[in-house]
């Protein structure tokens, strides 16, 4: 935390269609993970900054909550036109303020794009249905209300994702919306709220404060916000879960993970392998539906441990702008250190180190965050290590003897985010499919992460709330049922 100095770019907040400085007098360095360097500064707005926000949200509500569906869902179309133009460009932005390669850069932005797409459709999903007669004489109906403001607070992991999570949700259902990205990574948004301001969209139906925790406490006090979305670690979703509900509102939050795959025997090795290559330690392992334990069964134990170590040892580790780099740095020295610090604590509890990343150097960016492929055998089923959320990339190697063993360890994980099993045999993946106690499933699949007409689900400590992100989700979440019996007299229907 710094005091601003004029020669960096001080990110502004956008508030009621104009972008205004912060007042305040501190300010957050914005830093490129690979090379060190400071990028930007972002604000650490105040409650007073947040409060005028959702005044120009709440003004800008009625006459917004009147407008037709389907003339809410126009400037979104524009929107959609313009990501698709400027993918690269907003791309590139990700990789040099959170570090992921452009390639998964591009990919996240495509997740962004595919979650405007099915907001479109919001006329539809946001019908509800009636019943004629449900007495003589009488009709009933269900009809789908806006909430009025509403409010996200989004991770660093993915910059340009989550938020459309969200936004396109709630703003195509009725709702007026305030954004607080993290702090580490404001570039992203301010980039996209450039292209939303050319959309047409009235003032006030979309706005953004960036900040840190006194930000994120304004929004979850302030009586006129009504629903809060949050992805993140899971003790600030459980802060974020509890004093919403204090207040009143409704929430949706997204906690930690520790995501497990199951390994047998008859995999396809050669593709198990490469898929959860990728998974474990694309964007550094810092995303939730990352796999950080492998469990293999039967003789899978050696097979598995010695093609993936192959695997991961070749990754090309750099800056995600440099060609043909395969995984870029974690987000901060602090992660980094943390990061190492559990490699070591691992290894104490019985772990051994069969591909060490720790006290990485890479020519050219020796001042970047960089943390190599690491696995760890024989973690031991029972060490504190097997149920903490490392994200970074290291890969735990656990063994079993049989199914039953296996399923019995994602039982006892506090977490249930995602699962996944890698087997040839239909049998196995169904039972695995009925049985694995997580939200999001994958069959042979490295990242079971669910199409934007999906819910995001997660289980246990992973989520807090009823409703997930996306898809038929969100259009539940921002919108309210009301429920409309009507019965008009005889004498009336006789005038006409």
């Amino acid at each position: 935390m710094t005091v601003a100095t004029a020669t960096l770019t001080k990110v502004p907040n956008y508030v009621n269609g104009r972008w205004s400085e912060s007042s305040t007098r501190e300010w957050a360095d914005v830093t490129n993970p690979a090379t060190g360097e400071t990028i930007a500064q972002t604000p650490l707005s105040d409650a007073a900054e947040v409060d005028a926000a959702v005044e120009a949200a709440a003004a800008a509500f009625p006459e917004w909550r009147r407008t037709p569906p389907e003339d809410r869902i126009q400037p979104l179309f524009k929107l959609k036109q313009m990501l698709e133009e400027h993918v690269d460009e907003l791309s590139r932005t990700i990789t040099q303020e959170n570090g992921k390669t452009f390639t998964e850069a591009k990919a996240e932005f495509r997740r962004a794009i595919e979650n405007v797409e099915v907001a479109c459709g919001t006329p539809m999903m946001m019908q509800g249905y009636n019943l004629e007669d449900v007495a003589r004489g009488i009709d009933e109906m269900m009809i789908r209300q806006p909430l009025g403001v509403v409010a996200a607070i989004v991770p660093f992991n993915f910059p340009g994702m989550i938020p459309f999570w969200f936004l396109p949700y709630a703003i195509a259902t009725g709702n007026t919306f305030v954004l607080k990205p993290s702090e580490r990574v404001p570039l992203t948004m301010k980039r996209t709220f450039e292209l939303l301001d050319q959309t047409g969209l009235p003032k006030g139906v979309v706005n953004l404060v960036n900040g840190g925790k006194a930000v994120v406490n304004a929004l979850l006090d302030h009586p006129k916000i009504r629903a809060i979305s949050f992805v993140g670690s899971t003790p600030v979703a459980k802060y974020i879960y509890a004093r919403a509900g204090a207040n009143g509102k409704r929430a949706q939050c997204q906690g930690g993970a520790k995501n497990h795959v199951i390994v047998l025997p008859d995999a396809d090795m050669q593709m198990a392998t490469q898929i959860i290559n990728d998974s474990a330690f694309g964007c550094a392992g810092q995303r939730c539906l990352a796999v950080s334990v492998a469990v293999t069964i039967g003789e899978a134990q050696k097979t598995f441990r010695d093609s993936i170590t192959e695997a991961a040892s070749a990754l090309r580790v750099g800056n995600g702008l440099d060609q043909g780099v395969q995984m870029g740095p974690v987000i901060s020295p602090q992660s980094k250190s943390r990061v190492e610090a559990l490699i070591a604590q691992g290894e104490k509890q019985g772990a051994k180190v069969v591909l060490d990343g720790r006290n990485s150097k890479i020519p050219k960016y020796e001042s970047g965050n960089f943390v190599k492929p690491t696995i760890l055998d024989n973690v031991p089923a029972t060490s504190e290590l097997a149920d903490t959320e490392i994200f970074g990339p290291v890969l735990s190697l656990i063994h079993a003897n049989d199914m039953d063993e296996a399923l019995a360890f994602l039982e006892r994980s506090p977490y249930g985010n995602q699962a996944s099993l890698f087997t040839s045999s239909g049998a196995a993946a169904r039972r695995f499919r009925y049985e694995a106690p997580a939200g999001n499933i994958g069959i042979n699949i490295g990242v079971a992460a669910p199409m934007a007409y999906f819910p995001f689900s997660g289980w246990k400590d992973s989520f807090f709330g009823i409703l997930h992100g996306q898809g038929r989700d969100a259009i539940e979440f921002f919108t309210e049922e009301k429920v409309v019996i009507e019965r008009w007299g005889k004498e009336h229907s006789r005038k006409f």
